[in-house]
């Protein structure tokens, strides 16, 4: 999404650099040939002692300027655009020599006032995002001879320029992107940046820079207060639903530019491989020249395409982005025409008109990410209420039956108490009353005038009846009564049993508005799904796909080509896996014996194999074992290439280790080094320095023990014979290789038997690399082994 245009010129700042010592004795008796005037934002360039022309920039800058003057009136307005989601870009033009990297490539590790343009922007970047809600990643790339290189992946040495044909957004899919979270982390990728870019000594430069550096900042922040409209088409969604919406989004791009300076031949000396650099450095900036005076002059056609610089400077001139120059210059008399032709290329630039543009967007992957949460929530939250519901049903149906029977057993015991008792009662009075009369008969015949006594006696007789008879009253009373407990726990029973179907209908509730708020949530996802992918490309994928098993071998073939440059651009590898690309690739390296198959596929399961997800399911399915074939029966170098490619990826993988040897996988890679081709031995190399990285990193955690698998498996022979190697891309791994071997102290005795210890000292001594000569010499220093053999052989280290 982009808001409304609003016009931004092109500002141009000049900045003149002090004499330095050779032009304070070269140019003693010669006065500077421009003079500033930085009141009036004037510079006037002399063409004799008493003839000038002047000219009129955005900002003037003396020699005395301080780098943060220069960041102020530079760089600020545009970072902060850029925190404002507008793109921007600060570049640096100008003679070698004459200051390019230092305003924008200082790192003010001595001085901290010395800091550049670079190392301020970021700062300010840093200080004003949240990293809780926003994110900054970078990206460091150099145009060396019209190759674009990464900087931060040497291997990663011909990245290709893509153009959105309906914005014409320029995006870098294959460019290293890595999240910065604090300033020194930048700040140590700025230094591993610098140490891979291309320098040389000239006549007008001792470190003069042969490729144009690019540094592009990516931040992405969130915006609140700001909503999707909502669609009313749908009545029955839920308050709930209604209060989700996606987060605003908006995404500023800083492209910081250092050219590499314009030089003249005769000045600058320049003769063999330097004076082929000089004339690429010369004809890309010569495309930009026509490119800027076209917009200055309102052409029709600007000539965009003539160099890959100009196509990725198509946003900063011409574009969307706001663009801020600084033009470098020196006050030597001896270069008044590179001086003036330097000028007049900032005169033209201060013409050129972007069209600057917001670019905002609605993240709705965030807004999927709030919805599964919410359902999980919601899923959870029912799950706990219905087993709360459960166990109360559970419990009461327990008690109830715990009362009835209690209230069962008491009744029973009590009436069987009371039966016994009030029939041992009813026994004895009968039986004492038959004992009495049977006395009273017996008296009777004998003691006639005893009639009053026995009346008395008959009458306490009848007493005692009526007592007993009042006693069994009692009992029935008692046994009604407990007839009556029994009857009203039989009325709990039955109330509990209405309390348990009242219970049931209320899950029976919650079941049906969990399955209501789940078709509600689907159909959110549904509608998430519509607006993040197009149905014709992912049927267009799923057909190409089947293409591969086509009976047909041409149609085999031209289906995985069109796979194979599909899998080349990043944005479709998720895709191509997720439709079952990954696994027909490997089905096809499996089942076909036709060479060009054999090449294309293993290329796209290398381009595939450089995500860590699709490693780890290479590995699953049988993956190592079939380019292990496929390199056993390889004779074509370039499908030895694109397989040893693919190896070198897995290596890099600290979870597959075991598993990619124990599949035969370093065994694989020495067996390819027979082809001889230096393309092929490049990725060998590649894959044993990922390997020894891992171990090393392993053995530094503590997770891996004992000796190197790489030396176990016979690699360190080939390792110290190609140690010196002549190509400068197999050399620069076997010496990574060689270092990361030696940091893990068991692996020290075989490599001082295998002739190893001798390549680490001459790489700690020559190798062109500081960062390594670095790694080595510290590696040699930390060894008691090491030091030990080298005091044994007395040398001094």
């Amino acid at each position: 999404l982009y808001s409304s245009s609003v016009p931004g010129r092109v500002r141009v700042a000049v900045r003149l650099r002090p004499r330095n010592a050779e032009e304070s004795v070269a140019d003693a008796d010669f006065a500077d040939c421009v003079e500033l005037q930085p009141e009036f934002k004037r510079l006037k360039l002399r063409k004799n002692n008493w003839d000038a022309d002047t000219y009129e920039f955005d900002e003037v800058l003396t020699e005395f300027a301080s780098q943060k003057r220069v960041y102020e009136v530079v760089a600020k307005p545009v970072v902060e655009s850029v925190l404002d989601g507008y793109n921007g870009t600060v570049m640096a033009y100008g003679q070698t020599g004459t200051g390019k990297t230092y305003t924008l490539g200082r790192l003010g590790e001595e001085d901290t006032a010395d800091r550049g343009i670079i190392v301020r922007a970021m700062e300010d970047i840093l200080a004003d995002v949240s990293l809780e809600s926003d994110s900054v990643s970078v990206s460091y790339l150099q145009l060396y001879m019209e190759s674009l290189q990464d900087l931060l992946d040497p291997t990663n040495d011909n990245i290709s320029i893509v153009e959105d044909p309906k914005s014409g957004d320029v995006s870098l899919p294959g460019a290293t992107l890595v999240e910065i979270r604090d300033q020194q982390s930048f700040l140590e990728l700025l230094q591993l940046g610098e140490a891979h870019r291309y320098a040389a000594n000239t006549r007008l430069n001792t470190e003069s820079s042969r490729s144009h550096a690019l540094l592009m900042v990516h931040v992405k922040r969130s915006v609140k207060g700001r909503e999707l409209p909502h669609s009313s088409q749908n009545g029955n969604s839920t308050n709930m639903a209604k209060s989700l919406r996606p987060t605003l989004v908006r995404k500023g791009k800083l492209v910081v530019v250092d050219l590499a300076g314009s030089e003249r031949i005769d000045k600058s000396g320049s003769e063999g491989h330097t004076l082929e650099e000089a004339k690429s450095i010369n004809l890309s900036l010569s495309a930009l020249g026509k490119c800027i005076n076209a917009l200055a002059e309102n052409s029709a056609h600007v000539p965009v395409r003539d160099s890959k610089l100009t196509r990725l400077l198509r946003d900063s001139f011409g574009g969307t982005a706001r663009t801020s120059l600084v033009i470098t210059i020196g006050p030597s008399p001896r270069h008044r025409g590179e001086t003036t032709s330097t000028i007049m290329f900032g005169q033209r630039a201060m013409k050129v008109e972007n069209m600057l543009k917001l670019k905002e967007e609605f993240d709705y992957k965030s807004l999927a990410r709030k919805l599964d949460i919410q359902l999980d929530k919601l899923i959870m939250e029912h799950e706990r209420k219905q087993k709360a519901f459960e166990e109360e049903i559970e419990r009461i149906t327990t008690d109830t039956q715990n009362q009835i029977s209690e209230a069962e057993r008491n009744y029973v015991d009590a009436m069987e108490k009371e039966r016994l008792k009030y029939q041992k009662d009813y026994m004895e009075s009968i039986k004492k009353l038959e004992e009495k009369w049977m006395m009273n008969q017996h008296k009777l015949g004998e003691r006639k005038d005893q009639t009053a006594s026995t009346a008395e006696e008959v009458a306490e007789l009848k007493k005692l009846l009526s007592k007993e008879t009042s006693l069994r009253k009692a009992a029935e009373e008692e046994v009604n009564n407990l007839k009556s407990q029994l009857a009203q726990l039989k009325m709990s029973e039955a109330s509990a049993n209405s309390e348990s179907l009242k219970l049931r209908k209320m899950l029976e509730d919650e079941a049906y508005r969990k399955e209501k708020l789940e078709g509600e949530i689907s159909m959110l996802q549904t509608q998430l799904l519509q607006l993040s992918f197009e149905a014709d490309e992912v049927l267009g994928l799923q057909k190409i796909l089947s293409l591969l098993e086509a009976e047909d071998a041409d149609v085999r073939i031209h289906a995985v080509k069109v796979v194979a440059n599909l899998a080349a651009e990043e944005s479709n590898q998720q895709k191509i896996v997720e439709a079952g690309g990954l696994t027909s690739l490997l089905l096809l390296l499996g089942s076909s014996e036709d060479e060009t198959i054999h090449r294309v596929a293993a290329g796209a399961i290398a381009n595939l194999a450089m995500n860590e997800t699709n490693q780890e399911l290479i590995m699953s399915e049988g993956g190592i074992r079939l380019l292990s074939i496929t390199a056993a029966n390889a004779e074509d170098p370039q499908t030895l290439r694109m397989v040893a490619g693919a190896i070198a990826n897995l290596c890099g993988n600290d979870k597959l280790q075991n598993k990619l040897r124990g599949e035969g996988g370093i065994k694989a890679l020495l067996g390819m080094v027979k082809c001889g081709h230096p393309d092929v031995l490049a990725q060998v190399a590649r894959g044993i320095a990922n390997f020894a990285k891992c171990e090393s990193r392993a053995s530094a955690q503590g997770s891996k023990t004992g000796r190197s698998l790489l030396i176990e498996d016979g690699a360190l022979p080939w390792i110290v014979q190609n140690a010196n190697n002549d190509a400068s891309q197999i050399r620069r791994h076997i010496e990574l290789a060689v270092c990361h071997l030696a940091q893990h102290e068991v692996n020290a005795r075989d490599m001082i038997t295998g002739g190893a210890l001798w390549e680490l000292v001459r790489i700690s001594q020559d190798c062109s690399r500081e960062d390594i000569r670095t790694l080595a010499h510290r590696t040699l220093t930390s060894s008691p082994t090491f030091l030990a053999e080298l005091r044994r052989l007395r040398i001094d280290y």
